[in-house]
């Protein structure tokens, strides 16, 4: 649980993010108490922030299920906070991190994140929600565009941005 009464962030303590993100590819596999979420997250170094950076992710109430970079199982400890990869174990250049998580929405009663109200899944990501839904670098600064799958049999399954296709128990 994150500090009641966090710290400021001031502007002369600023720092680039290490990593930029060309894209995500999320997919939700929604259950009540069990929701899985697949997350392919495509990295380059940020040449603003200098070479040899660990890669820190955030992630809170996340139950990983399977990581990898390149596609390449890797062996990583979250901590109560998320999770890092040392500056060793990343691959040079543009990389994939991928990662199979799961998630209780029904009990995830912060408004952050994924959740439910009222039998309804909701979400609230900003300014750093999104590390409830799966390990990610959680700051408003960082930005990517993002592909997203909801796999559900509810009849109505609904997401920000343009539909691009649905189909039985999928969007």
């Amino acid at each position: 649980m994150r500090d009641t009464h966090p710290q400021p962030v001031y502007l002369a303590d600023y720092q680039p993010p290490p990593f930029l993100i060309e894209d995500v590819a999320l997919t939700f596999r929604l259950h009540p108490r069990a929701t899985r979420v697949l997350s392919q997250i495509r990295f380059r170094a940020n040449p603003a922030a200098g070479p040899g950076h660990d890669l820190r992710l955030d992630g809170e109430e996340l139950r990983l299920i399977s990581a990898s970079l390149n596609g390449e199982a890797c062996a990583v400890q979250p901590d109560s906070a998320g999770l890092t990869i040392p500056a060793t174990d990343l691959p040079d250049g543009t990389f994939d991190w991928q990662a199979e998580v799961e998630i209780s929405p029904e009990g995830n009663t912060a408004l952050e994140g994924l959740y439910m109200s009222k039998g309804m899944y909701c979400t609230q990501c900003e300014a750093e929600g999104f590390r409830k839904i799966t390990f990610y670098p959680d700051r408003p600064d960082v930005m990517a565009p993002f592909r997203v799958r909801i796999e559900s049999e509810l009849p109505v399954l609904l997401s920000n941005g343009n539909p691009v296709a649905t189909g039985p128990g999928w969007a």
